[in-house]
């Protein structure tokens, strides 16, 4: 096969055969095909896109070029979840134990936080001696034994993908959804779970602001897995302000453990129960969506999700005394407190303000590598639709350096819009894929 005639097809507009994509991004990973040839690729497959097959080829030649995980020897239903990220987003924390507490199998690669989104392996570094690195053989035992693992990604597993999009990140082909569904989906595929569910955030804190985009993005992403043997269902969420009332990654644990206590934010559990029941109705352990919720729930009602969170932590090296001791978690040095300024009500609350403000303080990573401050982070008083008098706590601060709070709050408080009445509440499920 002709590289460059592989790169002229698809800048024409015609459609690639797996062979061919196969054929790229083999030679790709194997250093054959230079950098300078994949981005020309990658441009042409940003203005020309990819039918549903070429993307499902892509999917699984970036599977292909790396380590791959098998979990059928369990002869059980393994499943997984992935979330394309938002801010206060705590889900995971609470629905792996909950669907293990269920009867549900999970197998989970998670990664790090970057910019003003938060990441789970971060959050659960939180927790004294909890281990976010596993092994494969530590990975397939714990899965094995107790149900679900969490771990952080494999630099073994879908590497051409990482090539290509540390490639995308210097190209300006971040946001092309064929590449993003390839990339989200590869890695899932290459990480053994047969049933998937997808979190597609909607609105100012996600990376699709626009609720049509991240449909599609939803649609391309199922429609994947369906390709490639996998069921998948996808759930189209609004992120216009923060989930839950945390955001910072040891708030973000704290207020995770008392969701699994049923002392959690209505938005964060009711959303945690509806990706849980979708997988519950998938993998055939619920006939229903109404069933799986009522089982969901009640799981959280009896303590067992609970109990299985202070299984992984304990199972993970973690101290599992920080579901009762929550000052083990640490504490920020420094706090402040945003008032109102005004009588009135929450009319508006920019998640992606809010997620930069808590980046400022020090809870996220402006570029890979960064060091994170744990302890940083924004607790909200107030959210959309709350009624104010002036002086009434919006929120407070937390961060190590005294030195981050004043910039951190100037954002804060340009991220809150106060009016004379309420903004017509927006449902936090948007559509639903699969």
């Amino acid at each position: 096969m002709n590289v460059l005639a592989i790169i002229q097809k698809k800048r024409d507009g015609e459609i690639l055969a797996p062979e061919e994509i196969n054929y790229f991004i083999k030679n790709y990973h194997d250093g054959v095909i230079p950098d300078y040839q994949a981005a020309a690729f990658l441009m042409a497959i940003y203005f020309q896109g990819m039918d549903s097959g070429e993307t499902a080829a892509l999917t699984k030649a970036m599977v292909n070029s790396g380590e791959t995980l098998d979990f059928s020897f369990l002869n059980r239903p393994v499943a997984d979840k992935h979330s394309t990220g938002g801010v206060g987003d705590k889900t995971t924390l609470i629905l792996l134990p909950l669907l293990a507490a269920c009867g549900v199998t999970v197998a989970k690669m998670s990664g790090r936080g970057l910019g003003f989104t938060g990441g789970t392996i971060d959050k659960l570094s939180c927790i004294p001696g909890f281990r976010t690195e596993l092994s494969r053989s530590q990975f397939f035992e714990q899965v094995r034994s107790l149900g679900f693992a969490i771990t952080g990604q494999s630099a073994e597993m879908t590497p051409a993908d990482g090539m290509l999009y540390a490639l995308r990140d210097v190209t300006a082909t971040v946001d092309c959804i064929p590449l993003i569904a390839s990339s989200v989906m590869s890695k899932k595929i290459a990480a053994g779970a047969q049933y998937i569910v997808l979190d597609v955030k909607a609105g100012s804190g996600a990376f699709m602001r626009d609720e049509q985009l991240a449909r599609r993005l939803a649609e391309e992403m199922v429609a994947i897995g369906h390709a490639l043997g996998r069921k998948t269902v996808a759930l189209i969420t609004a992120m216009d302000q923060p989930l839950g009332f945390a955001v910072g990654n040891h708030l973000e644990v704290l207020e995770a453990i008392a969701t699994l206590k049923g002392e959690g934010p209505s938005d964060l559990t009711m959303l945690t129960i509806e990706l849980g029941a979708e997988l519950l109705v998938v993998c055939g352990l619920a006939k229903e969506l109404t069933k799986a919720r009522e089982k969901l729930a009640a799981s959280l009602r009896n303590g067992s999700a609970l109990a299985m969170f202070r299984r992984l932590v304990a199972a993970q090296g973690g101290n599992p005394s920080v579901l009762e001791e929550p000052q083990k978690l640490g504490s920020p040095a420094y706090t402040a407190v945003l008032r109102s300024t005004q009588k009135g009500t929450v009319a508006g609350l920019d998640a992606r303000a809010v997620g930069i403000a808590a980046m400022l303080l020090g809870a996220g990573r402006e570029k890979k590598g960064d060091a994170i401050d744990l302890t940083a982070g924004i607790y909200l008083h107030k959210k959309i639709g709350d009624s104010l008098q002036k002086g009434d706590i919006l929120a407070e601060l937390f961060t190590s350096s005294a030195d981050r709070l004043a910039i951190a709050q100037e954002k804060l408080a340009a991220a809150y819009l106060i009016g004379e009445a309420p903004k017509e509440s927006c449902p936090l499920l948007l559509g639903r894929v699969g």
